[in-house]
């Protein structure tokens, strides 16, 4: 049997256009479709050709609920690989985001932020 790749992960939003954008500016990522949600809204699916970050916004406003879907930030955090780390880290402080967590250990350096929504991102560099 063929292992699985994961493909994308979707995560609720409150502006989709600052969202990409700054996806964009800092990891390269690109919107690659857009259009309305399954269930009201809209999504973008921001990242590579094989692998994206679905960001959703709902037709209403955003509340606290059990439902993820109507609740920015349902998840722990999302995980990117890079191959430079210092570099990453420095566009991540530009978009006026704070890093932290910073750990230096086997196999890999990495350091966390929380972008808007409360939606935190590990960045990590395997050596």
């Amino acid at each position: 049997m063929a292992q699985a790749q994961l493909e994308h992960v979707n995560v609720t939003v409150s502006d989709l256009d600052a969202t990409a954008a700054w996806m964009n500016r800092v990891f390269g990522w690109n919107i690659r479709w857009h259009g309305d949600a399954i269930s009201g809204g809209a999504t973008y699916h921001v990242g590579t050709v094989d692998q994206y970050v679905a960001i959703y916004r709902p037709p209403d406003a955003l509340k606290d609920a059990d439902n993820t879907y109507t609740r920015a930030g349902g998840l722990n955090h999302i995980a990117v690989v890079v191959d430079d780390l210092d570099a990453i880290e420095s566009l991540v402080a530009a978009e006026g985001f704070t890093p932290k967590s910073h750990a230096d250990y086997e196999p890999g350096r990495r350091f966390y932020f929380d972008a808007d929504d409360g939606i935190e991102f590990e960045v990590v560099q395997y050596d």
